[in-house]
């Protein structure tokens, strides 16, 4: 068993389309029609054969009540491990991205946390090691 993709609900998929490729840097997989949405999914850049990132509609009632509510308690809607914090801080930064907290060290690594214009909250990882 293993994960082929997740999911982030998110409140516009021209946006966070836009967001997750243009600004975090992350590549297209699936753009394609589904219904009055869209099915698109994303990869770690060089991995396209990697984990998928679907940006899911927000369209279901209790996904925008979940969605909100993670947002307003300052909980991550999802993790994504990085190299160099310091370094994509700073990239970030300098594009405008709105961080929730600084990188901050733990027992666990170095985390920091940005607004990902759609309405969550994503966490930025460097592990310890």
């Amino acid at each position: 068993m293993r994960i082929g993709l997740t999911s982030v609900m998110v409140n516009d998929q021209a946006r966070a389309l836009a967001f997750y490729t243009e600004t975090l840097g992350f590549e297209l997989k699936r753009d394609d029609p589904a219904g009055e949405f869209r099915a698109i999914t994303l990869t770690a850049p060089g991995d396209a054969d990697g984990v998928e990132l679907l940006l899911e509609p927000n369209a279901h009632a209790p996904s925008r009540v979940w969605q909100a509510a993670l947002y307003a308690d300052g909980l991550p809607a999802a993790l994504f491990f990085v190299d160099d914090l310091a370094r994509e801080h700073e990239r970030l930064e300098a594009l405008g991205v709105v961080f929730r907290s600084p990188p901050t060290r733990s027992e666990w690594g170095f985390q920091a946390v940005l607004e990902d214009t759609c309405g969550n909250l994503i966490a930025l990882h460097e592990d310890a090691g």
